[in-house]
């Protein structure tokens, strides 16, 4: 058996802390199978307490990276290009940092490519699920942790506690996932649209039109110097909420982003109502709550891995800069199309033309109100 002391595993510990330490890399060690170098890695990067369910979700580490890509027939380059796409570090050459579920993914990469998915498509998927992926994990891991701390908690307690939990939990997780996503992919089966010229050519579409919006907490600066951090992070959050709870489809919230949410839509009279409403919901969060402001730009842009990209959202965010706390503003093209197809539920009201960052010419902006909360009457029909 190791003497763990000499193996600088129970440095400065004592009485009821270190015995459950001495209990804990027993446990690892003996029954589990991990290596004195792994433990004593673990201890150094202090997360010790996080090891057995890191065994519990993919086992122990087996195989280098060019060992798991010979199992596979795949380039070992492209395999660390994939896991670099989804956040994660290179593992040091020769280092045996993988599992055997590291192999099951490779494995299911390995069949996407036998299908015929490009390499550079297999990248940019994993980037995208490996953001929102990395978001999700710090969350289930923030509910495992508070599951499992329990007053007077020893760190083997806390250990295997965690391990049991997200035990427990994985198998649930895993279809919860794949039904979200087949959710997600049905509803854009649902919606999007292919063109006949599009059809012809047998090519993606490249810039087409969108309107979008930001929605921008006022002040967020100012009350990071004023809040503590948890507290900055539940405005934040409850910004997603309301964006969540008011939008509704055509319009989708393409992403949230600290103290902003961006939206779009094909059509722009649901973003107008959709910018509106989320005004109006922070207003009724009450005086603690930032008011918020909203810009809106409509015309071509690119669609890419969920995001856009081109003037339209440039201008969109720089409008928002501009706009008054409690306000939505637009371009003249936005109001123009809103008025063309919902005539009745708007008013509108001119804000001039604004010089904005990046925009040679001043641009005509328009604040937007719903007709019944305005006594005043819409503007006159002028370009």
């Amino acid at each position: 058996m190791p003497d763990y002391e000499s193996e600088g595993l129970l440095e400065g510990l004592q009485g009821e802390e270190r015995e459950a330490r001495l209990a804990l890399v027993r446990e690892l060690h003996e029954n589990r199978g991990v290596s004195i170098e792994e433990l004593r890695q673990a201890v150094r990067e202090d997360r010790l307490v996080f090891l057995p369910a890191e065994l519990v979700l993919g086992g122990p580490a087996k195989y280098t990276d060019v060992e798991l890509a010979k199992k596979v027939d795949l380039d070992a380059e492209f395999l660390r290009s994939m896991r670099r796409a989804n956040g994660l570090p290179d593992a040091e050459p020769g280092e045996r940092a993988f599992t055997d579920a590291d192999l099951a993914s490779a494995r299911t990469v390995r069949k996407f490519r036998d299908l015929g998915v490009p390499q550079e498509d297999m990248v940019e998927i994993t980037r995208v699920l490996g953001e929102g992926f990395s978001r999700a994990a710090d969350a289930m891991r923030t509910m495992v942790i508070k599951l499992a701390l329990e007053p007077g908690s020893s760190e083997a307690d806390l250990a295997l506690r965690t391990a049991d939990l997200a035990g427990n939990l994985l198998p649930l997780t895993e279809p919860m996932l794949a039904q979200l996503l087949t959710l997600h992919l049905r509803h854009m089966a649902r919606t999007e649209a292919i063109s006949a010229a599009e059809r012809e050519s047998g090519r993606l579409p490249g810039a087409r039109d969108v309107n979008v919006a930001f929605a921008d907490l006022v002040g967020f600066t100012r009350l990071g110097e004023e809040l503590a951090a948890d507290e900055l992070g539940r405005v934040a959050g409850r910004l997603t909420e309301l964006a969540d709870e008011v939008v509704r489809p055509p319009v989708r919230v393409v992403k949230t982003i600290g103290d902003a949410a961006m939206l779009a839509s094909p059509a722009p009279e649901g973003l107008v109502d959709s910018g509106l409403a989320l005004v109006e919901a922070a207003d009724a969060e009450g005086e603690e709550f930032p008011q918020l402001r909203v810009g809106m730009a409509c015309g071509p842009a690119l669609s890419r891995a969920g995001d856009w990209y081109g003037r339209p959202v440039n201008l969109a965010s720089r409008i928002t800069g501009v706009a008054r706390p409690g306000s939505v503003l637009v371009t003249r093209e936005v109001r123009d199309a809103v008025r063309e197809s919902a005539a009745e539920r708007f008013s509108w009201s001119s804000a001039g033309p604004k010089r904005l960052k990046g925009v040679r010419d001043p641009v005509p902006l328009y604040r937007a109100r719903w007709v019944a909360e305005s006594d005043d009457p819409p503007d006159p029909q002028r370009s």
